[in-house]
């Protein structure tokens, strides 16, 4: 249960805001390469940067979007267990002589 109140109130938070995170800060390295473009005296340094950032960038949100995958996968598994664990339980008390079918007959 503890893995699971970690992942609702920490872990998918967490991963949701480094996405956000990362979409304004690839706004502003986008607007940083366009300006250094536009001023370089050296145009094939500043595309090779530009694709150096742009690189490092994606491979960091393919990063965390992976890692927020996984978190909800697992959220998913555990919720899986949880319900069969329930439905385990169900059946086990529909199969009880106490339960009130029995009592009347059925």
């Amino acid at each position: 249960m503890a893995e699971l109140q970690m992942l609702l109130e920490e872990e998918i938070p967490a991963g949701k805001r480094a996405l956000v995170e990362s979409y304004q800060n690839l706004s502003r390295v986008a607007e940083y390469c366009e300006n250094n473009y536009v001023q370089a005296q050296d145009k094939r340094k500043a595309l090779e940067e530009t694709k150096a950032y742009t690189t490092q960038s994606l491979a960091s949100v393919a990063y965390q979007i992976n890692a927020l995958a996984n978190n909800v996968l697992q959220l998913l598994d555990i919720q899986a267990s949880q319900l069969r664990r329930m439905e385990s339980s169900i059946n086990h008390i529909s199969q009880s002589p106490l339960h009130p079918a029995w009592m009347l007959g059925n």
